[in-house]
């Protein structure tokens, strides 16, 4: 019950990694918040944790104020913020329009990045903010250069947001993902059925493990760091990988 009477948001909370943590977060007793794109696997979210669901597409910073304002009639303060939306997309640079580099960044750098500002009003001393990255920010992965740059201007972005929130005791950290099992890999932008299989297999290969990550994997690292059990630990990225980039 690390979370009891605690506010967390996780802003992406509908799916994958997002949905897996607010269960784990719901079970510690935390006053749950989740946002997503989609109402219906909102709703579905909603109803299984327990949590106020509010529809958020962090393209549209607009829908950020709204979701700010219903925690903040709803409880007043959060005390912890999971920034975890994010989309995908595979392109070879001959391939990548600036209307494709635009569409990815404007949810995994620029709307992040908004994400944290706009809730910071909300937040005081003792907080923490976890934000979901990459190991992609780091690999040099043929074909992945739009979302590899969003991710690491967000990497590069989280840690001065833990530099400048540091003297108002707000703790910033990254958790990264490798190969993870999640909705995600099926919506990457430009990729059919095949090709996501082809993607997938790639992936498993690249992972000394030999298999996918599961969402609740990544999910009990979040945890952790937003929990005083990382009190100490502030601008950190956690590579939840399998060891694909430790061991490569």
């Amino acid at each position: 019950m690390r979370f009891k009477d605690k506010v967390v948001l996780i802003v992406g909370g509908n799916s994958g990694i997002g949905l897996a943590s607010a269960e784990l977060f719901a079970a510690e007793g935390a006053k749950l918040i989740i946002t997503g794109r989609d109402p219906k696997t909102l709703d579905a979210a909603a109803g299984k944790t327990g949590a106020l669901g509010v529809r958020c597409d962090l393209a549209d910073l607009a829908t950020l104020d709204d979701c700010m304002a219903k925690a903040r009639e709803a409880h007043g303060r959060i005390d912890v913020l999971f920034v975890n939306a994010g989309i995908g997309a595979f392109a070879p640079v001959r391939e990548i329009t600036p209307q494709l580099w635009d569409e990815i960044h404007a949810v995994n750098l620029k709307g992040c990045f908004f994400a944290v500002q706009k809730a910071l009003p909300l937040m005081s001393r003792g907080g923490s903010v976890v934000v979901t990255g990459s190991v992609g920010a780091q690999a040099a992965v043929p074909g992945n250069a739009v979302y590899a740059a969003s991710k690491a201007g967000l990497r590069a972005a989280t840690r001065i947001l833990g530099v400048e929130l540091l003297p108002e005791g707000i703790r910033v950290n990254m958790v990264s993902p490798g190969p993870t099992e999640t909705p995600l890999i099926n919506r990457n932008i430009g990729m059919d059925a095949a090709a996501v299989d082809a993607l997938r297999q790639i992936m498993i290969n690249a992972v000394p493990m030999k298999r996918m990550g599961e969402a609740e994997e990544v999910a009990r690292a979040v945890l952790f760091l937003a929990s005083d059990e990382a009190s100490f630990i502030n601008g950190v990225d956690l590579l939840v990988d399998g060891g694909c980039m430790e061991l490569s």
